[in-house]
C-alpha cells in the first residue's frame, strides 16, 4: 500500500508541519495546484467555507451589511492613489502586462486587497448623506505572490476570503462599525469553529497599512505559534481623502466620509485543523461539519442485511427530519475497521454502528470523535443525537479555551521571555508603547506584538525591554 493511501504517518506532537498537511490531503479537505502556491479546494474543503460563509452572511445582513461583487484586476494607476497604502502591498503584486500578444498600456494588478477599487466606485456611488451608511461586503479571492513555501489554507498566493467596505457619515459611527465586526468575528469563531480567540489592537508597527488603527483577534496554535484570524480597520478619511469619498450634508456642506475595512481568510479552516486534529487525522467541530453524523451497517455475507439497512434508512431519515446532515456507508469490500479509520481520519463527529446484534439489543453503537469515547445508545434515543452533537461543540471549545489558558504566560523579565519563547506561547508583557522596543524584542526574540488586548493599560509596571514605565500589556508570540 502506498503512503497516500494509508492513514497519517506522523505525530501530530513530533512533526506538526507534516502531520498538517497530511491532514490537509488525506482528509481531502484541499491539494495542491498545478501552479505554484494555489491550492484546490475539494467539497468537503468547500463545505466549511460555505457553512462559514453563510454563518457570517447572516450576521452581517442582520447589520445592514449586503454583499456586492468586484472585478479582479485593478490599474496600476488606481492603487498609486494611496501611495503608502499601495507600497505595503507592492512587492506581493501579480501583474497583467500583456493581452494576448500585445502589451495593455497600463498594467494591471491582480487584487491584492479592493480599497482602491472600491472607494474609486464609492465616490461616483455617494453624493450626500442620503446615501450613508454604505455598507458592503465583497466575497473575493485575493492574490499576493507567496514568499515561502506553500502550506494550505495558511500561506498561498490565492486565498478565498471577504473585504467589507463601509463609509460613514461620523467617526463615531465608523469606530463603532469597527467594533461590531470584530464582535461578529469573534462570536463566530468560537461558536462555529471552538476555537477561542483573543482580540484588541495591533501596535502601529504592525497595523494595516492606510488605516488609523486595526483591531484584530488572534489564536494560539498547538504548536505554540500565534495566528491571525482576522482584522477590523477604522480607516478614518485616510482614504476618503484621496480617493474623493465625500457627502454633502443636510445643510448641503460637503464633508469627507468616515471609513472601515475588515476580512477574515479561509485560514481559519487551517486554524481549526490545526487546533482540534489528533494523530488520527481530522476532527471536526459539528457546526461546520460537511457530515455530522455517519452511519456504518455492519452484516456478514448478507446475512442480516436487509434488516440492518431497514432500521439504517429508519435513523437517517429521523435525523435528517431534525436538520442533522446523514451520510450512510455502503461501500463494498471494505471492513468495518478500515471504514471507522477512514471517517475518523475525515473528522465526523459522530459514528453510528449497527449490525444484527444491535438489531437484537434494540440499540446502536455511538463513536464520539472527538474524545474517542463509545457507548450504546437505544433506539428510542436516537432523537437525542442533535443534543449530543451540541455537547461536542461546547467540551471542544471548552478544550481549546483551558489549552489556551495554559499556554498564555505572564512574564516581566527578558532573560525569562527569551529563555521560554523557545517553545512558544502567548506573552503577556509590559511595554513602553516605543518601537525601538517592540523591534529590538522581535530581532532577538522572533516574536512580536501579536494583539494589545482592550482595557490592557498598565503604568504600574516596568517595560519588559527598556525598564521604562510601561503602556500596556501586549501578547507577544511567533506567529505564522
Amino acid at each position: 500500500m502506498v503512503k497516500e493511501d494509508v492513514g497519517i504517518t506522523v505525530s501530530k506532537k513530533d512533526d506538526f508541519s507534516e502531520w498538517y498537511t497530511q491532514v490537509v490531503l488525506k482528509a481531502k479537505l484541499a491539494d495542491y495546484a498545478p501552479v505554484k502556491g494555489l491550492i484546490v479546494l475539494r467539497p468537503d474543503g468547500y463545505s466549511i467555507w460555505e457553512s462559514l460563509r453563510s454563518t457570517f452572511d447572516n450576521k452581517f445582513s442582520k447589520n445592514g451589511i449586503r454583499n456586492g461583487f468586484l472585478p479582479i484586476l485593478i490599474p496600476e494607476s488606481l492603487l498609486g492613489k494611496e501611495q503608502k497604502h499601495f507600497a505595503g502591498f507592492n512587492p506581493e503584486v501579480f501583474w497583467v502586462t500583456h493581452s494576448g500578444t500585445n502589451e495593455i498600456g497600463d498594467r494591471l494588478a491582480l487584487r491584492p486587497t479592493s480599497e482602491t477599487l472600491a472607494y474609486t466606485l464609492y465616490s461616483k456611488w455617494i453624493q450626500s448623506w442620503r446615501d450613508l451608511p454604505l455598507k458592503i461586503n465583497f466575497w473575493n479571492t485575493a492574490l499576493r505572490a507567496e514568499i515561502k513555501a506553500t502550506k494550505p489554507f495558511l500561506r498561498t498566493s490565492e486565498f478565498l476570503w471577504q473585504e467589507g467596505h463601509t463609509v460613514h457619515s461620523t467617526k463615531e459611527e465608523a469606530e463603532k462599525e469597527v467594533m461590531k465586526i470584530l464582535d461578529i468575528y469573534k462570536n463566530t469563531v468560537e461558536e462555529e469553529l471552538a476555537i477561542p480567540v483573543t482580540t484588541g489592537k495591533k501596535s502601529e508597527k504592525e497595523k494595516f497599512v492606510g488605516a488609523v488603527y486595526t483591531t484584530t483577534m488572534e489564536s494560539i496554535m498547538p504548536d505554540g505559534k500565534a495566528l491571525q484570524m482576522g482584522t477590523s480597520h477604522f480607516l478614518g478619511q485616510n482614504f476618503s481623502k484621496p480617493f474623493e469619498v465625500k457627502f454633502a450634508d443636510k445643510d448641503n456642506v460637503e464633508h469627507f466620509a468616515w471609513q472601515t475595512s475588515w476580512g477574515v481568510s479561509w485560514r481559519l479552516i487551517g486554524a481549526m485543523i490545526m487546533v482540534h486534529g489528533d494523530d488520527k487525522g481530522l476532527v471536526l467541530p459539528p457546526k461546520v461539519a460537511p457530515m455530522q453524523v455517519v452511519i456504518v451497517p455492519i452484516y456478514r455475507n448478507d446475512e442480516g442485511k436487509d434488516q440492518v439497512i431497514s432500521k439504517v434508512e429508519e435513523i437517517k431519515k429521523e435525523l435528517e427530519s431534525k436538520g442533522i446532515r446523514v451520510h450512510v456507508d455502503e461501500r463494498e469490500g471494505l471492513s468495518p475497521g478500515y471504514k471507522f479509520n477512514d471517517w475518523e481520519l475525515k473528522g465526523v463527529p459522530l459514528r453510528i454502528e449497527i449490525g444484527p446484534k444491535d438489531l437484537e439489543n434494540e440499540s446502536v453503537i455511538l463513536a464520539e470523535r472527538h474524545n474517542s469515547e463509545k457507548k450504546s445508545l437505544g433506539f428510542t434515543e436516537i432523537g437525542k443525537i442533535p443534543t449530543i452533537l451540541d455537547e461536542i461543540q461546547v467540551e471542544m471549545l471548552k478544550k481549546a479555551k483551558e489549552t489556551a489558558r495554559i499556554n498564555t504566560i505572564e512574564i516581566s523579565d527578558y532573560t525569562d521571555f527569551k529563555s521560554k519563547i523557545e517553545k512558544g506561547g502567548f506573552f503577556s508583557s509590559p511595554w513602553c508603547g516605543k518601537l525601538e522596543c517592540e523591534e529590538k524584542i522581535k530581532e532577538e526574540t522572533g516574536a512580536e506584538i501579536r494583539v494589545i488586548p482592550f482595557e490592557s493599560e498598565n503604568t504600574c509596571k516596568k517595560c519588559i525591554y527598556c525598564q521604562q514605565q510601561s503602556v500596556s500589556i501586549p501578547v507577544f508570540a511567533r506567529g505564522y
